[in-house]
């Protein structure tokens, strides 16, 4: 992602109305996504360590850094802008995320799990605090400033879900898997009911420029398909310019559906269907 991007406005808005859904795993995305830095040696049980080098992934998608630009929503949020008004969901309102079951890609065994304050907080701050983060995510700072970030998803209505990306038992990624059809974003597209978004950051430096944001992306995207029968399309939205994430996503079976203007960008909307999953 250009490193030009800017961020107004900040955490502790209320989050379930999130508008950019930008995923941030290899691409660079803006809504507050960011491959994040922090490394060491990559444990494997359930540890939240940040880690090293990454088996499997494919070399050749992304060199991106960030994927979503969570300051962006915020900005709309605090401006006013509400989600679109629509029939209410009965139930969880994005089928129960804490009981998928995990998936099996190229680089190991992944599953997302939703973060736990008491026990995720310090790691999480951590890659925030990252710079190559910080410039998208703008969520630096002491550990409160992702606290109240968080915090505001975990005790919303659950139309956004903070999850750590476990791969082989060790937490290297930060997602938000929010309802876009719930989310200001709607306002900008042709949304449809139970439209997902996806936010990511990739925590470790040796993660990044390997392809595993592209990987991420497509099983991040395949979960949401296979747990969401009511979900037709997942989505995110780069910045245009930052050719690399476009690129990832792409590499990850979305396509390019539209340009559109958001605060602060001039995004690359982009889709995967449930139809053409198989397909691309």
């Amino acid at each position: 992602m250009p490193p030009t991007e800017a961020h107004p406005a900040r955490p502790g808005a209320d989050t379930r109305a999130r508008p950019d859904a930008d995923t941030h795993a290899g691409t660079d995305a803006r809504p507050g996504a960011g491959i994040h830095a922090d490394t060491g040696a990559r444990g494997g049980a359930d540890t939240h360590a940040d880690t090293g080098a990454r088996p499997g992934a494919d070399p050749a998608a992304d060199d991106t850094l960030d994927l979503h630009l969570p300051a962006d929503f915020l900005a709309r949020i605090a401006a006013g802008e509400q989600p679109p008004s629509g029939p209410a969901d009965s139930g969880d309102l994005l089928d129960e995320l804490a009981a998928w079951a995990p998936a099996d890609t190229p680089a190991g065994r992944f599953r997302l799990e939703p973060v736990r304050l008491d026990r995720d907080l310090p790691l999480v701050a951590r890659w925030m605090n990252d710079p190559a983060v910080a410039a998208f995510w703008e969520l630096e700072g002491p550990d409160s400033v992702t606290a109240d970030h968080i915090r505001a998803q975990l005790d919303g209505d659950g139309r956004s879900v903070p999850c750590l990306g476990v791969l082989d038992g060790t937490p290297m990624s930060y997602f938000e898997i929010y309802r876009a059809d719930l989310d200001p974003l709607a306002r900008h597209y042709p949304a449809r009911p139970h439209d997902t978004g996806i936010h990511l950051l990739v925590g470790g430096v040796a993660d990044r420029g390997r392809g595993l944001g592209t990987t991420l992306l497509r099983a991040v995207a395949d979960l949401i398909l296979d747990h969401r029968p009511r979900c037709t399309r997942v989505l995110a939205e780069p910045d245009l310019h930052n050719t690399p994430s476009v690129a990832a996503f792409l590499g990850a079976g979305f396509r390019l559906s539209a340009e559109v203007d958001l605060p602060g960008k001039r995004a690359a909307l982009m889709v995967r269907d449930r139809a053409l999953r198989h397909l691309l």
